[in-house]
């Protein structure tokens, strides 16, 4: 009779069964704890920083031209065909130097025409002036006539009355001869203030006459000078910078007001800017700046003006130059400007990343000594200058950092340096 038997008991195989089961999920759980590998950068290809304390300068940088402090602009006072053009841009012009030469027979004849009116006006003068003048005499011989006729009545009046007084005369011959001595007394009288009179309008009749003569010859002078100016000189010493926009061509018509010479003083130059307008708000009169002239040469120089608005993100700053520049500099070279806004003291700062700004958070790759790895942290950037920036926080000093452009490693918390 067969005996019915137990199975064996699965106590081990369950017991390595579990042990391996334990074994993998530990090992699982190592594996997901693993960092990614770092990847690696060549150190030559690094820029590095150490943080420090201390006095930063905060300043900002701008690219600019040279330009003349005063521009004297030539322009022309009448419309003419240019005729000669002696001299050419570049060329050192004295007060008085020919610049152009401009030719409009129209000027020429209304000269003519103003000098011809202004004649007439002469000849209109002195023909009044004599016609007044026979006239006066008229009046005046007229006066003395009646004046002679007055004192034969005056005598004819005093012997009817020294004959009246012996009955040799008749009242009625005395009273009329009084009449006659009364009435040439009255035409005398009348006729001494006619001639005030006329005396007084011919005063009046030259003066017009004389204004009228005096006012066409201004117009006679205004003309002539318009006929000089077409010869057109050098206002002042200096370089001539342009002749004419477009450059002027013989036998070119220009017409009145047309910008003809631009003339620039030697030496006196100013540095134009033209600053981020995010960093031109702190720019204000007064400030020293330095300019570098790329020949080797930086001068001295403090800002003098900027411009109120904003034109394609850039504010316009004019530096004047302090220090004497170098022989034969001259204008419309490029320049770059460094303005110094403000000393910041005991601060914490280090060299600028290309890709921080000011007072924003960024993440810095700061290296680890003796390790040849660098881990990324979260700093917070203060004010900033040229080439440093302020830490406000996440780095001390002496913390070496990586402030080249690292934006490859955006998606990576740590690198090794090779």
């Amino acid at each position: 009779m067969d005996i019915k038997r137990e199975p064996p008991k699965k106590t081990k195989q369950y017991v390595i069964i579990g042990a391996g089961l334990v074994g993998i999920v530990i090992v699982s759980l190592a594996v997901t704890r693993l960092q990614p590998a770092a990847p690696t950068v060549e150190r030559g290809t690094l820029w590095m920083d150490t943080v420090k304390h201390g006095d930063m300068v905060r300043s900002v940088n701008a690219p600019g031209t040279l330009e003349p402090v005063n521009i004297q602009i030539v322009s022309a006072l009448t419309s003419g065909r240019v005729e000669q053009l002696p001299v050419l841009p570049g060329v050192s012009v004295t007060s008085g130097t020919l610049l152009v030469k401009l030719v409009n027979p129209d000027e020429q004849n209304t000269e003519l025409q103003d000098e011809q009116s202004l004649n007439g006006a002469y000849s209109n003068l002195t023909t009044l002036k004599s016609t007044l003048a026979q006239q006066q005499l008229g009046q005046q011989n007229l006066i003395a006539q009646t004046k002679a006729n007055y004192l034969d009545a005056q005598r004819q009046a005093n012997v009817d009355d020294s004959l009246a007084k012996v009955h040799l005369v008749s009242n009625n011959d005395v009273q009329k001869a009084h009449d006659v001595l009364n009435q040439l007394d009255s035409q005398m009288k009348i006729q001494q203030a006619q001639l005030q009179q006329m005396q007084t309008t011919q005063t009046e009749q030259i003066q017009l006459a004389q204004q009228q003569v005096e006012g066409l010859k201004r117009i006679v002078d205004n003309q002539k000078a318009r006929v000089a100016s077409m010869d057109v000189y050098a206002p002042v010493a200096g370089q001539l910078q342009t002749l004419g926009t477009p450059q002027l061509q013989l036998g070119q018509y220009v017409t009145q007001g047309t910008q003809l010479a631009t003339i620039m003083q030697p030496g006196q130059l100013k540095a134009v800017l033209h600053v981020a307008d995010t960093q031109a708000k702190d720019v204000v009169p007064g400030q020293q700046a330095t300019i570098d002239l790329h020949n080797n040469t930086i001068v001295k120089g403090h800002v003098m003006r900027t411009d109120p608005s904003s034109q394609g993100g850039t504010i316009t700053v004019e530096v004047a130059i302090d220090d004497p520049l170098p022989k034969g500099t001259r204008s419309d070279i490029a320049v770059d400007g460094t303005i110094q806004i403000e000393n910041l003291r005991n601060v914490l700062y280090v060299g600028r990343p290309g890709f921080g700004q000011p007072d924003q958070q960024v993440g810095i790759f700061k290296i680890t000594p003796n390790k040849g790895e660098a881990n990324r942290v979260n700093v917070q950037l203060g004010a900033a200058s040229v080439s440093t920036i302020v830490v406000k926080s996440g780095l001390s000093v002496g913390d070496s950092v990586i402030i080249s452009d690292m934006s490859q490693y955006d998606n990576v918390s740590r690198v090794r340096i090779k």
